[in-house]
C-alpha cells in the first residue's frame, strides 16, 4: 500500500477533517504506542498501519 492510498482510504472512511485526528491524536498500542503518522515516520510499512487503524476503529472487513 502506498502513502497516497493510506490517506485516500482514511479520509473516505472517517472524512477529511476526523481522518487527520485518528492519524496524529490516537496512540496505538499494535503501533508500538505510537500514533499512524509517527508509525510511518519510523518505517513501519503503511498497509500494517492501516490495518491497525482498522483493528482499532472496528472497520468492516470488505473496507479493509
Amino acid at each position: 500500500m502506498r502513502l497516497q492510498e493510506f490517506w485516500s482510504r482514511l479520509d473516505r472512511q472517517f472524512g477529511s477533517m476526523r481522518a487527520q485526528s485518528v492519524a496524529r491524536d490516537h496512540v496505538f498500542a499494535a503501533l508500538g504506542g505510537r500514533n499512524a503518522v509517527d508509525a510511518i515516520e519510523a518505517g513501519l510499512p503503511v498497509r500494517k498501519v492501516w490495518l491497525a487503524v482498522c483493528e482499532e476503529y472496528e472497520v468492516p472487513p470488505k473496507e479493509r
